[in-house]
């Protein structure tokens, strides 16, 4: 397969593919709690930079609302992503209350996240876009 450099130095790669896979994931606190102040937020950034690399994923971009965070990571194509959101949602939870215990009185019993979570893929070319190349290999 052929892949224009412009585009191949956009692209990451491992020893048998090259990708480019980014997902945009929003994680919420049970029962939607305001707890989440820009210490708190740095806080659960860090520990996601911490496990991101033993699933081979890797931060982009992080934010927060007081009751959210909002997560751009890329990741290789055989990242679990499930085990690894769930990883660190189960990390994160625990060391959070434990370095700030006050957060326990805004919440109920041990939660801390929310048991669903949003994960979308993000980056490239729109649906519209690639379509349109797929239909039009061929005809050179």
């Amino acid at each position: 397969m052929r892949i224009d450099k412009s585009i191949r130095k956009k692209l990451d790669n491992n020893n048998h593919s090259v990708f480019s896979l980014s997902y945009h994931l929003v994680l919420i606190i049970k029962y939607r709690r305001k707890v989440i102040d820009d210490e708190i937020s740095e806080f659960l950034k860090e520990v996601f930079i911490r496990i991101a690399p033993d699933y081979k994923a890797e931060l982009k971009e992080w934010n927060h609302d007081s009751d959210h965070v909002h997560v751009l990571f890329k990741a290789q194509p055989d990242t679990v992503l499930s085990k690894f959101i769930n990883a660190y949602k189960s990390a994160s939870s625990r060391v959070v209350k434990r370095a700030y215990p006050e957060l326990r009185k805004h919440l109920w019993k041990e939660y801390f996240w929310s048991r669903s979570y949003c994960l979308i893929s993000a980056g490239g070319a729109s649906l519209e876009v690639i379509k349109e190349y797929i239909e039009k290999q061929g005809m050179d």
